[in-house]
């Protein structure tokens, strides 16, 4: 099993580390174009291969999509990461020609393989890959939910007073501030509704700071996350090589599904060796549709402002 992850700063990185250690992989190559820069961070990574009890082999290259050629998955991380203050979908006239350059090299190496999509605006640029190659649907995946179901369990606990372990909950629909839809209606503890324990104010306001959990942490920071986003991304990863049938939400081309046609947007899909295998149609609340349609025409308007 090869991983290609494009981009080795801080997200690119971590999503390497994280598929290293869980020890599925043969093989993880690190590309970026800066001189030197991945494989230094792949040097630092096999230097913990002992510490941390790992065998798989990482290899950092400047540039060199020969490297990356026969890869079964490929991660995409490349782009600028966001700032204070910014959005998600003003990244969107660099990043776009980011991506596709990237996309367009990584099929041409590894034709079989699967794409996950991490650059932002992430909705956007899954749907950009989705018209710029000729890759099959199932192929090709936005990584935002399986993130944003993270940090929408993190704040359950929290509120709860819960180790994370007793919690579940996701979040789907886009991946910015605004987009997120954080399905409190399924959301348990032990399976039990967390409604039952939350009053409708405190889970209004664990939906309102996990819909800017992305920003909270890029205030604080100073730059965009990157331990979350790369454990969200080792996740699918995982799950796909290992054909787990796991679910997850995530951006994927909807034809029909939820109400909504030609768009990338995250709801849950089952991962297995042939990347998703299968879209999870959830019932939701009036309230939670209505949002899901406002989401969606958010991502269109970004979307827009593509140019193929």
């Amino acid at each position: 099993m090869k991983v290609t992850v494009v981009g080795a700063g801080a997200v690119g990185a971590s999503c390497a580390e994280y598929i290293a250690i869980k020890n599925f992989a043969s093989e993880v190559v690190l590309l970026d174009i800066k001189e030197g820069y991945a494989e230094g961070k792949a040097m630092d990574l096999m230097q913990c291969a002992s510490l941390n009890g790992f065998d798989t082999k990482i290899t950092g290259v400047t540039n060199d999509y020969n490297k990356t050629a026969n890869s079964n998955i490929c991660v995409i991380t490349s782009g600028i990461p966001r700032k204070p203050g910014m959005t998600r979908e003003e990244l969107i006239g660099i990043n776009a020609g980011i991506v596709k350059t990237v996309a367009t090299n990584l099929i041409e190496h590894s034709p079989n393989t699967i794409l996950i999509v991490v650059s932002n605006p992430m909705d956007t640029m899954t749907y950009l890959v989705h018209k710029s190659t000729n890759l099959p649907k199932h192929r090709i995946i936005g990584m935002g939910g399986a993130l944003d179901s993270a940090r929408f369990k993190y704040r359950l606990a929290e509120a709860l007073g819960a180790p994370i372990s007793d919690v579940d909950g996701m979040v789907i629909g886009g991946h910015s501030d605004t987009g997120m839809v954080p399905l409190t209606s399924h959301a348990t503890r032990n399976s039990v509704k967390v409604s039952e324990f939350l009053s409708e104010e405190r889970l209004n306001q664990v939906k309102e700071d996990t819909k800017v959990g992305g920003a909270t942490l890029t205030k604080l920071l100073g730059t965009s996350a990157w331990y979350a986003p790369g454990a969200a991304v080792s996740g699918l990863v995982q799950a796909i090589a290992c054909d787990q049938k796991k679910m997850f939400p995530c951006s994927t081309f909807l034809e029909g599904e939820y109400g909504l046609n030609d768009i990338c947007i995250g709801v849950p899909v089952i991962l297995g060796k042939n990347g998703i295998e299968d879209i999870v149609n959830v019932p939701i609340s009036e309230a939670e549709k209505e949002h899901m349609k406002a989401s969606a025409e958010g991502v269109r308007k970004t979307n827009g402002l593509l140019e193929f």
